[in-house]
């Protein structure tokens, strides 16, 4: 039987064919204009439709048991008829098909018929408490180790609930993002010889870490029926979202229930782990996205019912399709033609003519009709026998497009046959071209001239052809961009033998008459079947391919956004350091920038290393370097870069600098001067010149990345492609969405950070950042997390989101000098509270990442080992922690201190870690040198090393080489 996903440690697997749904329908004729890029649209999963032909029953079946509780919970939906087409149309064998159609796609079940029975049997075979429902898992050695906890040698680390992405590692998850557009569901039973094809990819079974599992903990079961009466929609929310994310439905309900507490998703990621199954950080975020998107859905299609209500054009029929659409497509195609403005179709006017009579009449009775009694003279559309026939074929042909099991065959028979995308250079560009050649001769026309060096940049793309199965996200891009520029002229080729295997299909099956139909009422069928697939189908599909294709490259570019960004934030700080930053230039000089270890500006200047005068200027430069102490340089990747290193190793080399062993590296500047220029800039630094501001930036970067890189938007930091070719949205929701998980579980000094960092903090916003800094100009350091409520708009809610990732360190916080904050203080207006008790000494548990609900949990468990408080990190301390883990499993001593396994695992983690524990230290830091800077430089037996900037789906982006490597002698 078909297995949810136990776990989603990894991005969700998207699947860029999957179709809509079964109330898909093809919009109308007129509707067929180029396709041009547009936002990302939501789509219903593949696996949710009913089977439409006996070809799409075999895969069906993997996906349609369920157990006996997970049917008992479906609620049922009205049965009523999602299409237009009358059921009459069509022969007894296909009027049994689109009934069972309709019916499962009003209900959102796919259970068939025939096997109802056989899985009741099942399902009374089994026992389910509680409600919870227990899945069969292989007891393979991996998971067998994972479910164990034996002794641990190592110094453990804290769990970082996301994954830093080597910038090496081929990245298999391209093209997983957090759109509703192709999902698809996991499905148990795969045949081994079966190719890959376009809808269905070979399916990925996620990990976690080693940790144990999570258990199911369903909510109360109102609360599934409350948020389907909220939506009033005739799907299953939780439902939906658990086939679209292919997360399991316990998972998703707990989800939802934590989203709707206001929870955020770092929090809900390190502190909830026994609730979302050990998800990460994306995978939540993607389940957020989509439950999103069907609450948005569901708000919109009430909008349209009142609209439509309002114009007195809303039937029983109508409502009850649009509450059933899956997607924002589904509904937009339903309310299309009922839109103020649009066009009247051929079709509708055809049955505005009473003409819909005269169609059914030919697939029910065609011996009997007589298109000659439909003649009108005089009116328009039938005043000959061939305007009624042509009025006939068009409401044929919009039945055939509208048809679901007639849509679902055509897509199988796309998948069949290999369908390619084509883009060449449009007639206009062509023209301009032309006249740009012209011009050049003549030395005129600069705007002719700009046109043609466009055309040159997508010189791939001016012939070229792919199949969409293998075409990649940034040629799409590149595509859409061709084509929005009207450079290129893009178009989807599908076989005509997909169209002569459509005809014989619904002329000898699904739209064959009852009974044998004359010549020239066999040639109106004939003529509605190729004017539907020619004029509505075929566009429809092509539409269809270029959304799902640019969804799917948009998710992928994002993606390696947030990878290369989170990468970024990651990297090692440089500490207990005195660094000089240096800005480079020619003529305006170079802007340096000398800080403290704890990054307080110390000096700032200008040097013009690059004139006449450079000998004076390289003394003036070794009398500071002198003078603070410095001994690491960080030089700016901007212009005159490599004179400035060039420059600083012909120093070191000459022992200009000496006694002090100075060292440089270079440094990406990216955004520097967007910043310099900043509020946050000019409040920070309001004394600088934006020049030196600048120098600070890039002396910072290298000391603290995180608590630099936060000022600046990611998108002016330097990080990925396409970025103006996405969804601005989404983009911005994504990235804020990295930041937001690297500052949270890296942790933050609330005595130390900066306002601009603790904005970024889970819980935390703008308003809140700047009243615990006003709160620490007032009163002092923090001396334990408890005084945060004192803080205005400080709430229980916000308190318990933030508290977790907040550190109190002794060296930053000096009890000694500290004020006794009077309880008046502390009173809460209009909460009912007029006092707030807190602690005034200092706890070290602060310093670590448990949570503060834990504190009672944690002093349990040091009573059981019998350790202190005190010795925070210590390694007697971690000596009896790895002890008691020895005798003891994890699952035991998390029900003798009454826990769960995963908090006491934090626990043990924060109890063990050293003091000052930072997540960033094991990453990869700046790389200083002191000499190399050219192939002369290199003798036998020298090793570089670099890393990577920034990495790509196809290529990478890297100023040095990823591995070191030896130079030999040449024989």
């Amino acid at each position: 039987m078909p297995r949810r996903r136990a776990t989603t440690a990894k991005p969700v697997n998207y699947n860029m064919d999957s179709d809509l749904s079964f109330s898909q329908t093809v919009s109308s004729e007129e509707d067929n204009e180029e396709w041009r890029p547009s936002e990302p649209k939501t789509k219903t999963c593949k696996a949710d439709r009913p089977p439409a032909s006996k070809k799409l029953k075999a895969p069906l079946k993997r996906t349609t048991k369920r157990t006996e509780a997970q049917a008992s919970t479906q609620p049922q939906a009205p049965e009523d008829p999602t299409h237009l087409k009358p059921a009459v149309l069509c022969k007894p064998a296909a009027e049994e098909k689109t009934k069972t159609a309709h019916v499962l796609a009003n209900t959102g079940k796919s259970v068939l018929p025939a096997r109802k029975k056989k899985q009741m049997k099942e399902g009374q075979k089994k026992s389910i408490a509680g409600g919870n429902i227990k899945k069969q898992r292989s007891n393979s050695p991996e998971e067998e180790m994972a479910n164990k906890s034996g002794p641990s040698n190592r110094v453990k680390e804290e769990r970082v609930s996301f994954i830093v992405s080597e910038a090496t590692e081929t990245d298999k998850c391209s093209s997983e993002g957090s759109s509703l557009s192709g999902f698809i569901l996991k499905k148990e039973e795969q045949v081994e010889d079966e190719d890959f094809t376009f809808d269905e990819p070979c399916p990925k079974k996620q990990k976690t870490s080693r940790a144990c599992l999570g258990h199911p903990t369903f909510s109360p079961s109102s609360a599934a029926q409350t948020l389907r009466n909220e939506l009033n929609m005739n799907w299953d929310l939780i439902e939906l979202l658990s086939n679209l994310t292919c997360v399991e439905r316990w998972v998703c309900e707990n989800i939802i229930m934590l989203l709707r507490e206001d929870n955020t998703v770092p929090f809900v990621v390190r502190y909830r782990k026994d609730m979302i199954n050990h998800m990460d950080a994306d995978s939540v975020r993607d389940v957020q996205l989509v439950y999103q998107e069907l609450c948005s859905l569901a708000k919109k299609t009430q909008s349209v019912i009142q609209t439509l209500k309002k114009d007195g054009v809303l039937t029983t029929d109508l409502e009850q399709t649009l509450r059933s659409c899956r997607s924002v497509d589904e509904l937009d195609h339903v309310y299309a033609p009922y839109k103020k403005g649009s066009k009247l179709t051929k079709a509708r006017r055809a049955k505005a003519l009473g003409l819909e009579v005269a169609a059914s009449a030919l697939m029910e009775t065609p011996q009997t009709l007589d298109l000659r009694k439909w003649l009108k003279p005089g009116v328009e559309g039938l005043s000959s026998v061939e305007e009624v026939a042509t009025g006939v074929e068009h409401i044929l042909a919009d039945m055939i497009a509208k048809d679901p099991e007639t849509l679902t065959h055509v897509k199988t028979l796309c998948e069949n046959c290999p369908v390619t995308i084509q883009s060449s250079v449009s007639k206009a560009a062509l023209k301009e071209k032309v006249q740009g050649k012209g011009a050049t001769k003549g030395h005129k026309n600069t705007a002719a001239q700009a046109k043609n060096k466009d055309i040159d940049k997508f010189q791939l793309y001016c012939d070229f052809t792919c199949n969409i199965q293998r075409i990649q996200p940034h040629q799409t891009l590149a595509i859409n961009r061709g084509e929005s520029l009207k450079i290129l002229t893009v178009k989807v080729n599908i076989p005509d033998r997909v169209k002569s295997d459509f005809s014989r299909w619904c002329l000898n099956s699904r739209w064959r008459p009852k009974t044998m139909p004359r010549e020239e009422h066999h040639l109106i069928l004939k003529n509605a079947v190729d004017d539907s697939y020619k004029r509505l189908i075929q566009p429809f599909l092509s539409r269809s391919y270029r959304t799902k294709l640019t969804s799917a490259a948009e998710k992928e570019s994002i993606a390696m956004f947030v990878r290369n960004l989170r990468q970024r934030l990651l990297a090692g700080p440089v500490r207990g350091s005195i660094i000089m930053g240096v800005d480079p230039g020619y003529k305006h000089g170079c802007k340096l920038a000398i800080l403290s270890p704890t990054s307080q500006i110390l000096h700032t200047d200008i040097f013009y290393l690059h004139a006449s005068s450079q000998q004076r200027e390289a003394e003036k430069l070794r009398y500071l370097m002198s003078k603070y102490s410095c001994t690491k340089v960080v030089i700016g990747n901007g212009t005159a870069c490599r004179e400035t290193e060039s420059l600083f190793a012909d120093l070191i080399s000459r022992g200009n600098f000496h006694p002090l062993d100075v060292s440089y590296c270079i440094t990406n500047e990216a955004g520097a001067s967007v910043y310099s220029v900043s509020p946050e800039a000019v409040k920070e630094m309001p004394d600088l010149d934006p020049n030196l501001r600048s120098a600070v930036s890039i002396a910072r970067r290298v000391q603290d990345p995180l608590a630099e890189l936060v000022k600046i938007d990611p998108k002016h930091i330097g990080i990925g492609t396409y970025q103006h070719d996405v969804s601005t949205s989404a983009l911005k929701a994504a990235l804020d969405g990295v930041v937001q998980e690297c500052v949270s579980f890296v942790g933050v000094d609330i005595n130390m950070c900066s306002e601009t960092l603790m904005r970024h903090v889970a819980g935390l916003n703008v308003g809140r950042a700047r009243s615990i800094a006003e709160w620490r100009e007032q009163n002092g350091p923090f001396i334990n997390r408890e005084q945060l409520k004192l803080v205005k708009g400080m709430g229980p809610k916000t308190y318990q989101q933030c508290a977790g990732f907040i550190r109190i360190n002794p060296q930053t916080s000096t009890v000694s000098s500290l004020p006794c904050v009077p309880a008046k203080a502390a009173a809460k207006k209009g909460k009912g509270k007029a006092v707030i008790s807190v602690s005034t000494s200092f706890n070290p548990l602060d310093q670590t990442c448990i949570h503060p609900e834990s504190y009672h949990v944690a002093q349990r468990f040091l009573s059981i080992v019998g350790g202190s408080t005190d010795p925070i990190g210590s390694s007697q301390l971690r000596q009896r922690v790895e002890n008691k883990l020895r005798s003891s499993s994890m699952e035991e001593l998390a029900k003798t201190v009454d826990t769960s396994t995963e908090t006491l695992q934090l626990i043990t983690d924060g109890l063990t870690q050293p003091p000052g524990f930072d997540i960033r230290q094991n990453f990869g830091q700046a790389d200083f040198k002191q000499g190399i800077v050219s192939m002369s430089d290199l003798q036998v037996g020298t090793v570089l090393t670099g890393r990577v900037d920034n990495t790509g789906s196809v290529w990478r982006f890297c100023r040095h080489r990823r591995r070191p490597f030896r130079t030999h002698s040449q024989k």
